[in-house]
């Protein structure tokens, strides 16, 4: 049934799914013309906050490009290229490679949504080398399962009301992960998305006849044999000493975070980890390099993206449009079902505005203040936007550019995929957030 639904999808969505960069221009247009027709802002006050907001992810942009750099270049040692081939030798079969990729992509985006995005993509090109599978639907399973991180150790919303002096801590207070993260009805979605993604996915796995394979030099990640040493400086540049006097004590610094310190995972730590990792694993400077310049090859569509959410995000909070839109939907809301509207309306502000922290930012002031006056929980509401924002992303092409790089396909060929799963786990996380 899957199989033939979607089907249609893949094809609508291959004709007429922009590229990213495409969508990225589509979004600002459209945003700078809601402001202007809904809000009553001028094209010279849009313009503005257009151009005042369109440096403010410069930061992150930074941090994800190098999740896609560093994340490539620790899954191109030889150690983790091994412990890739053996997991993956699991498989055997199309169906059972799609399964194992969503499961494995399902658990790293729980515990780190960087990390989730980079294991998944990059396991999911081992077993293309290893089973023949439509590559597109492996990637689309790969990505798939981001669909749980803000619902996981590092959601950015539950994190951020978790923490002393939050900014709307003067409101609701300090509401411990125990309500959220670690609540029943959390685990309960999260339980039922690692049953049902995975299941999605084998169910709209293409027969032989529709399916299409990978491109044989996609998966060649493998650098240049460094040659004969014939100068002192090559020697430097082969030797692993070097390596392991930097190597060594990045890692021995992360110990210290962890153990010591008792600090957790964050973007900068997992960007730390696999840098490190990869200086170690990797032996020679020169082997790193080498693996550096494939990885960089990836990174365009991040680099210049980016900065154009920055500038719709600006737009969309400086103009007050997030706010008319998250009170629209509000407004109809009662105690029991403002957690559902909270994750609709979550999910749209997310198109235009793919942060969790920006998104909160956003949207905490009107869903605070309308869950104190219909007496609803203010923690299911909180969840209730976090999930909003991880849902749509699986058709928000901004946080499949890593994983895209990675595999070496467009938006196009995996969305098809992934509007299938929009809708499937939008009436799963939607029905459980209101009647659990």
């Amino acid at each position: 049934m899957l199989r033939l639904i979607s089907r249609p999808a893949v094809r609508l969505v291959e004709r007429y799914l922009p590229d990213p960069y495409i969508f990225v221009l589509i979004l600002t247009v459209v945003a700078a013309a809601a402001a202007i027709g809904i809000e009553r802002q001028s094209p010279l006050a849009v313009m503005r906050y257009w151009g005042d907001g369109f440096w403010n992810l410069l930061t992150f942009s930074m941090q994800m490009l190098l999740v896609l750099v560093t994340g490539f270049m620790l899954a191109n040692t030889p150690p983790v290229k091994q412990l890739l081939q053996r997991l993956a030798a699991l498989a055997g079969t199309p169906a059972r490679a799609i399964l194992l990729v969503s499961l494995v992509s399902l658990t790293a985006s729980w515990i780190n949504w960087g990390f989730g995005l980079v294991v998944g993509a990059l396991f999911a090109k081992e077993l293309a080398r290893l089973v023949r599978v439509d590559y597109r639907l492996l990637i689309a399973s790969a990505y798939s399962g981001f669909i749980v991180w803000h619902g996981g150790l590092a959601g950015s919303i539950p994190l951020t009301i978790a923490t002393d002096g939050h900014f709307t801590a003067d409101r609701i207070g300090v509401i411990g992960t125990g309500a959220t993260i670690f609540s029943g009805f959390n685990l309960a979605i999260v339980a039922c998305l690692f049953i049902v993604v995975p299941l999605v996915n084998r169910l709209m796995l293409p027969n032989e006849r529709d399916s299409v394979y990978v491109d044989s030099k996609l998966l060649d990640d493998s650098p240049p044999s460094s040659g004969r040493i014939t100068r002192p400086a090559e020697y430097l540049e082969n030797t692993p000493l070097l390596s392991w006097l930097v190597g060594i004590p990045a890692l021995l610094y992360l110990l210290d975070h962890f153990v010591l310190r008792g600090g957790g995972l964050n973007l900068n730590v997992v960007n730390f980890l696999f840098l490190s990792l990869a200086i170690v694993l990797h032996r020679s400077p020169r082997r790193l390099l080498e693996s550096l310049y494939e990885a960089v090859k990836g990174g365009a569509g991040i680099v210049i993206q980016f900065p154009f959410y920055a500038g719709i995000m600006a737009i969309m909070v400086e103009s007050g449009l997030a706010e008319t839109l998250s009170e629209n939907f509000v407004s109809f809301a009662t105690a029991e079902t403002l957690p559902f509207w909270s994750f609709i309306s979550a999910g749209v502000v997310n198109m235009f505005v793919p942060s969790g922290g920006g998104q909160w930012a956003v949207q905490a002031p009107v869903m605070l203040p309308a869950a104190e006056a219909l007496g609803a929980d203010v923690a299911r509401v909180a969840m209730g936007v976090a999930w909003g924002d991880a849902w749509t992303n699986l058709l928000q092409p901004f946080w499949a550019l890593p994983v895209l790089a990675i595999a070496g396909l467009k938006a196009k060929d995996i969305m098809g995929f992934c509007l299938i799963q929009l809708f499937i786990t939008g009436t799963v996380i939607g029905l459980l957030l209101t009647y659990l």
